[in-house]
């Protein structure tokens, strides 16, 4: 995948209707301190149009970025922020859980874990929710050139263990820092735009 053109092309908030997009698009959820932010911009090739928040869990919207007027990269708030509220918390759950069955055009859900510890119960929460509104979450492995490469299976296989992924699961260690995973997450987002054309051009009985 070659990024020509990204920009943010719409933000929704808590009560915002969500947007009848045409074409497919692809969420990212994670921690509010896993990265998101820092991947979404590594594979845009931009430093900064994904905004970092200093804070983490301030980020409180659903964010779509037209990708190539091929696809959309979604944004979904960050979870599991200790200092939130409750009030805050049950927001941002609505709000996922709203997107998670409400998109029309969702082909698939990476979640984002950070490869230096263990998932935490919200990871196991958010990996069992996102598998039960039908969709296989591919897993990015984040933070990858903070560990040693020696521990990085280990880490795979305990991140494995803990979310007890389904067998099949697409998991990809990912550095911001280094870029690498980038080509192989590029080369999945690939797949799926070929899959949707095979799927287009296909006769219909």
């Amino acid at each position: 995948m070659i990024i020509k053109n990204v920009g943010l092309e719409t933000v929704c908030g808590i009560t915002s209707k969500l947007p009848d997009n045409k074409l497919p698009e692809v969420a990212f959820a994670g921690k509010s301190n896993v990265g998101k932010s820092s991947l979404i911009n590594a594979l845009m090739n931009r430093k900064s149009l994904a905004r970092t928040s200093a804070q983490p869990g301030k980020t409180q919207t659903i964010n779509y970025y037209n990708i190539n007027d091929a696809l959309y990269f979604v944004d979904l708030p960050g979870y599991g922020f200790a200092k939130a509220n409750e009030n805050v918390k049950a927001q941002w759950g609505k709000m996922i859980e709203d997107y998670l069955h409400k998109s029309k055009q969702l082909r698939t859900v990476f979640l984002l874990i950070d490869i230096r510890h263990d998932p935490s119960e919200n990871d196991r929460i958010m990996y069992d929710w996102i598998c039960k509104m039908g969709y296989q979450p591919v897993i990015i492995a984040t933070k990858l050139d903070k560990i040693n490469r020696s521990q990085i299976q280990k880490q795979l296989k305990t991140i494995r263990t803990v979310l007890k992924c389904k067998p099949g699961t697409v998991m990809i260690p990912f550095s911001a820092t280094t870029k690498q995973g980038r080509e192989e997450i590029y080369d999945y987002l690939d797949q799926l735009l070929a899959e949707k054309t095979e799927n287009e051009t296909e006769p219909q009985e």
